[in-house]
């Protein structure tokens, strides 16, 4: 089947991906890992097209949570703006990738208030 879209803008997103890190300056946030809860938006080439229904031909987006995970379990954080740039980067490593959003939410930081966020963009040069 031909394809005669013209395609403006193509873009993933990653939503509410809860996964628990060392994060923290404080004293009470250095006892136990704390649940971050992770949004992130990845404009893609419009030179990526899935052809033939086949995933090798366009991003597979696997790769964020491998790779999320994989900080989650070997990589420690003071400052929410480092984790939050450190994903920023992974997302960036995809070839198919220019543009990527991430927002990190520490959920478990304060009991009077749902989340402490921290959001940032970056594209490739």
């Amino acid at each position: 089947m031909e394809n005669h879209l013209i395609i403006s803008e193509r873009k993933i997103t990653l939503s509410k991906y809860t996964i628990p890190f060392w994060i923290g300056i404080h004293a009470f946030e250095k006892k136990e890992r704390q649940n971050v809860s992770i949004n992130i938006e990845l404009i893609i080439s419009n030179d990526i097209s899935p052809q033939d229904d086949d995933i090798t031909s366009t991003v597979d987006y696997d790769y964020l949570r491998l790779g999320i995970k994989k900080i989650s379990d070997t990589e420690v954080f003071n400052l929410q703006e480092t984790l939050c740039e450190r994903i920023l980067e992974l997302c960036l490593e995809n070839e198919g990738v220019e543009k990527a959003t991430v927002k990190t939410s520490k959920i478990d930081v304060y009991p009077d208030c749902d989340a402490v966020s921290f959001q940032a963009s970056a594209r490739k040069p």
